[in-house]
């Protein structure tokens, strides 16, 4: 008869505080542009996070990535975004200076959680001295190639263009070699092995003697006849994957499109002799955990940013996502330290230098390109495309400035 009485009093106290109890409860929404096995892997840490966090519920929104950052722009500062958001940190100066967008860490972050990420990847999430997230995954271009047409792949620049050209047969449509060399992004590799850049701090730097001399040098490459004629996405796919195109530099988004069957390799990219023997250095992309501004959740929020960063969601992320993640911690894993590729693109950081953040970018890829595309058409010289670019980038500064 006791044991009834305090049954339904338990039932009476809790049907009272149950209301209140899911009222206390914070509730935080993520929006995310993952698909496939890199959503399914997000969405199992933040399923985790919610069973081991009972005071805080997470849900999460899956956005699409072409209109991802437009939705940011328009939405977090009228309040009307998620608490916290994924995004690379190419757009995070821009977020800043436009105001109540994206919140400032530096209160939340102590020094253990601040060591245990790869160096370059902090300092993608870094502006003027603080920093407003935490870094996620990282994406880097890295040498690929076909095993099968490769056995041992090239660590110098005179090795490269000597196997380049031992595997090219251009009447046969093949190539030892297969890039985007027009795309600024993809050309930065070789553009900071000669030690140029974008800015000197602030300052565009676009025309500046080493990012004259990189250019010269992809059209040394180019003169020489291993590479193909205006490469595109699709074309560079394809010549890998018919086995025209024995070596290409690319990203993690390239291996998706590997057709099943190709024993690829992954190294790191080749030093490159003009530049004095320097490795070529691509821009390291970051995937950053960011809170919003308006966010009226900002604890539990930096509970999950903390959470989702940490080693035991990075080996989820690295494992099933097929992600990269920026905790250092996670390559200490077996498993993760045994995978091929998790290890190729983690050795290519320690080259890597973080794609800048600053607001002014938006105004350097269009005029960059244009650049990229009249050297390779040889309309103009590598020294007047730059001069040229330079002249638009900063006529462009200054209307955004104004």
């Amino acid at each position: 008869m006791k044991a009834k009485l305090l049954s339904a009093l338990f039932l009476v106290l809790f049907s009272l505080f149950a209301p209140a109890l899911a009222l206390a409860q914070k509730e935080i929404v993520v929006w995310h542009a993952y698909r496939g096995d890199e959503k399914a892997a997000f969405e199992k840490v933040v399923a985790q996070f919610n069973q081991s966090h009972a005071g805080i519920k997470v849900s999460t929104l899956a956005v699409p990535y072409d209109a991802f950052a437009d939705k940011i722009t328009a939405a977090v500062p009228r309040g009307k975004g998620p608490d916290v958001f994924i995004y690379a940190q190419d757009r995070l100066g821009g977020w800043i200076a436009a105001g109540n967008t994206v919140e400032p860490i530096d209160f939340f972050l102590d020094a253990p959680t601040k060591g245990r990420f790869l160096t370059t990847t902090m300092q993608a999430m870094t502006y003027q001295g603080n920093v407003y997230g935490l870094p996620l995954n990282f994406k880097v271009i890295t040498l690929i190639y076909n095993k099968k047409l490769l056995q041992t792949p090239p660590r110098t620049s005179a090795e490269l263009v000597a196997t380049a050209k031992k595997l090219t047969d251009p009447a046969a449509g093949k190539f030892g070699l297969a890039y985007a060399y027009s795309d600024f992004y993809s050309h930065a590799a070789l553009m900071n092995a000669f030690g140029g850049g974008v800015f000197d701090g602030r300052k565009p730097t676009l025309n500046t003697p080493a990012n004259v001399k990189a250019m010269e040098t992809l059209m040394k490459w180019l003169g020489q006849g291993f590479l193909p004629a205006e490469p595109s996405t699709a074309l560079i796919t394809s010549l890998f994957n018919e086995g025209k195109a024995a070596m290409v530099f690319s990203g993690p988004w390239f291996l998706g499109e590997v057709k099943d069957g190709i024993d690829y390799g992954l190294a790191p990219l080749p030093t490159i002799a003009e530049a004095g023997g320097k490795p070529m250095r691509p821009w390291i992309t970051v995937e950053g955990v960011f809170i919003a501004a308006p966010s009226k959740n900002k604890d539990a929020a930096y509970e999950l940013v903390k959470y989702l960063t940490d080693t035991p969601a990075g080996k989820i992320l690295a494992l099933e996502g097929r992600q990269s993640p920026a905790n250092k911690g996670v390559y200490g894993d077996p498993q993760v330290a045994n995978d091929p590729v998790l290890k190729a693109f983690r050795a290519q950081v320690e080259t890597a230098i973080p794609m800048p953040n600053l607001p002014e970018m938006t105004m350097v890829w269009s005029p960059a390109t244009t650049a990229m595309n009249k050297v390779v058409k040889k309309s103009a010289t590598p020294k007047e495309a730059l001069d040229f670019a330079q002249k638009e980038v900063l006529e462009r500064i200054a209307k955004l400035r104004g």
